[in-house]
């Protein structure tokens, strides 16, 4: 694990635009070292701002390979515009030759497995093992992060049993405190698995966990102290977000 990285951004703009052109680099770097690159995607408006950027201009990605999932999302139906999956299919998915084959959303509440949410959440287990060379987890090349104010990445909330998962690599969560409640979401151990972790963070309501993640607090108490990449972890801030760390 390296150290982390802090980029503090004088506006969310500058932060996504900035973020947004080294995700190019990165993707690119990846498909000519390995051919494809495997990329988790995540909501929220710094996290969907990012791929509106990118469908204005991805450079020479070859988006016909690159691999996609999600690092969560909420168990509901497909159609819900508050699926992150569906939000990504409009901003970016749907405007460049992405391979369908290649695009792994998590199951809604209407898909193949009803209303069955760890059957859900187990056939998205099933499929990163399928796409891994150890039967477990692709090492992604980027796992992108958004986070709550109290410090929640992908569905990993404070003092939650998914937040403290060791075992598996897909859990549900049936009791969200940020609704709506039941969401499926990658774990910590996966999400540590990925070459870099970016977090994509704005908002001075986000400035105590910024800093407790930084400070090196218990990912029980600051979900977002436990992620990191096993080549690099960067933190894309604006000021608001920043005001807390030590200059």
């Amino acid at each position: 694990m390296t150290a982390a990285e802090t980029l503090v951004f004088d506006s969310k703009q500058e932060l996504v635009v900035t973020a947004a052109a080294r995700f190019v680099d990165l993707v690119e770097r990846a498909q000519a070292e390995r051919g494809v690159a495997s990329i988790v995607l995540t909501g929220g408006s710094n996290g969907i701002g990012i791929l509106s950027a990118l469908a204005a201009d991805s450079g020479t990605i070859d988006w016909s390979k690159v691999d996609l999932y999600w690092g969560d999302d909420r168990f509901v139906p497909a159609d819900d515009p508050e699926r992150n999956s569906g939000q990504a299919r409009e901003a970016l998915l749907g405007k460049v030759p992405v391979d369908p084959s290649r695009v792994f959303p998590m199951a809604p509440s209407d898909g193949p497995f009803g209303d069955d949410i760890h059957a859900a959440a187990a056939d998205y287990a099933a499929i990163l093992a399928g796409r891994s060379s150890d039967g477990v987890a692709p090492q992604f090349d980027l796992h992108l992060l958004g986070m709550g104010g109290e410090g929640h990445i992908n569905s990993l909330f404070p003092h939650t049993a998914a937040t403290a998962e060791t075992e598996k690599s897909v859990v549900a969560v049936e009791d969200s405190p940020k609704p709506p409640p039941r969401r499926i979401t990658l774990t910590l151990p996966v999400v540590n698995r990925s070459r870099n972790v970016w977090f994509l963070v704005a908002g001075a309501d986000k400035a105590e966990a910024v800093a407790a993640a930084h400070s090196g607090a218990d990912p029980a108490d600051w979900p977002c102290a436990g992620a990191h990449g096993t080549e690099g972890t960067i933190w894309f801030l604006d000021e608001d977000a920043a005001k807390n760390l030590d200059s």
